[in-house]
């Protein structure tokens, strides 16, 4: 094992008594509840954070509603806010050691990955959405009314934006969605997963040295159920962007609409991966074990459900089981580690109760299926034959390091198959016959569909779900426009 030291700077970060940032600084809580930040590797608590009241909440609404109706930013030239974004990006980068500590000792991350992966993801997203800062335009109109008129469109900021993220991603899921917002001209709230809030905040320190007026970016800490349902709620609030499992975006849509909220959400997904008989093994078999174990399954476009045709099926689960067995799982800090711990004792319980329920239901474990020590929150990656499509593991999202298999022989009953589930988010489809491709891809009916290849992630590519997967899209211009509005103006002459 070789363990990575941890950066001064990050050690001194997790000593701090963390608090909501609020127009421009941290801010004492209101309340005095405190959730405990756990390094998912050993248990240990090594941080603690706030739990948000509903003073909290306001106080963070009033410093942003102040901010996006000030003229600092309001009158900010676009060219002006692309040059602090920027900056900011640079900024970010700038710290990628810390930032990449502090995200692996907070969710999990594989140290090796982190800094490669989810600190430079997020840098990426900066950089995208400042170039599209200066480039956000109406259009002129011609209109049939009589008389002569000028007309034209308006593209403005939606106001003030609430952005609730999950635990698996909190940098890139942070910024993903920061990074259109502040292009847009919106002012922001952050709140972040009760598990993972420690990057969020150093985010907000960065912000204001990047050059930000106070109040545009604020964090606010604290519980979904509490936090997350408050902000949803709050009158002050225009726009909620969520990115989390199905039944609380449901519960969001709810509580938005009080005053009609624009919303967008990302949510859960049961994505299945399809494999055609003439498909590139040496491809194929590698890609469909990672596109479900990397980041140990947590991840929301994961192929958890894999379709392999009758007469190549057990050289498939044979060579993924294989893949599977090779990943070294282990300590975030551990530069050899592939995979890392779950993010929560609630999430191993969470997914060692499917595995045993999908054994209790007749499937069979080929590989996996055991916990690994009893020191941190670690699964064995976990392969599932013998599965029938109503189990309740072929149906549900485990959002972890559980692949579940299924054999076909028709195109059409495979392609049925495949869409006979509640989500629709991600799809991968593995053959070299160019017309089955592209048979198979366009009656999918996912926001996404990766043909030899897995789910592709890029800031240009929308994201985004079909049925309970979710609405609007996020990433490209798609993201942007999340946090526009459309103004129309005709003027008689």
């Amino acid at each position: 094992m070789s363990l990575v030291d941890i950066p001064s700077s990050a050690a001194g970060f997790l000593d701090k008594v963390h608090s909501h940032f609020i127009n421009g600084s941290p801010v004492k809580a209101s309340g005095t509840g405190r959730i405990d930040v756990r390094d998912p590797s050993t248990s240990a608590v090594i941080s603690s954070i706030a739990d948000a009241s509903q003073s909290d909440v306001d106080d963070a609404v009033f410093s942003a509603r102040a901010a996006f109706e000030s003229s600092a930013w309001r009158d900010m030239k676009p060219s002006a806010r692309a040059r602090l974004i920027y900056q900011y990006a640079d900024l970010i980068e700038a710290h990628a050691d810390e930032l990449a500590m502090l995200e692996s000792l907070d969710g999990g991350k594989p140290i090796a990955l982190a800094k490669p992966v989810d600190v430079m993801a997020t840098v990426g997203a900066f950089r995208y959405y400042a170039g599209w800062a200066d480039k956000i335009n109406g259009t002129t109109n011609t209109i049939n009314m009589d008389g002569e008129h000028h007309a034209y469109t308006l593209k403005e900021p939606v106001g003030v934006a609430a952005l609730i993220v999950p635990w698996n991603y909190p940098l890139v899921m942070a910024g993903m969605k920061l990074a259109p917002a502040l292009a847009a001209g919106c002012a922001c709230i952050l709140k972040p997963a009760e598990d993972t809030s420690i990057t969020a905040l150093r985010l907000a320190e960065l912000a204001i040295e990047a050059g930000f007026p106070p109040g545009i970016f604020n964090v606010v800490t604290g519980r979904g159920q509490t936090a997350g349902q408050m902000l949803s709620e709050h009158p002050g609030i225009d726009k909620v962007a969520f990115t989390g499992s199905t039944v609380t975006g449901k519960k969001i849509v709810q509580a938005a609409a009080g005053n009609l909220k624009k919303v967008t959400l990302e949510l859960g997904g049961k994505s299945p991966n399809i494999i055609f008989p003439d498909a590139n093994m040496e491809k194929v078999i590698p890609a469909s074990a990672m596109a479900i174990f990397f980041n140990s399954g947590q991840v929301c476009t994961a192929a958890s459900r894999m379709f392999v045709h009758a007469s190549v099926h057990d050289q498939v689960v044979e060579g993924v089981s294989a893949v599977a067995q090779s990943l070294k799982v282990g300590a975030c800090r551990d530069l050899e580690t592939i995979l890392g711990p779950l993010v929560s004792e609630r999430q191993l319980d969470r997914v060692q109760a499917y595995i045993k329920s999908g054994v209790n239901e007749g499937g069979e474990i080929i590989c996996g299926g055991n916990r690994i020590g009893d020191e941190g929150y670690f699964v064995a990656p976990t392969v599932l034959g013998n599965i029938a499509p109503d189990m309740a593991v072929a149906r549900e999202e485990i959002f972890g390091p559980v692949l579940v298999v299924q054999k076909f022989t028709d195109t059409n009953e495979v392609i049925a198959a495949a869409n006979d589930s509640e989500y629709g988010l991600s799809s991968a489809v593995w053959t070299q016959d160019i017309s089955v491709a592209h048979y198979v891809a366009a009656r999918l009916r996912t926001g996404q569909v990766g043909v030899n290849c897995a789910a592709v992630a890029d800031w240009d590519l929308p994201i985004g779900g079909y049925k309970q997967s979710g609405w609007g899209r996020e990433n490209g211009f798609d993201g942007l426009a999340n946090y526009l509005q459309t103004k129309a103006v005709a003027v008689s002459i």
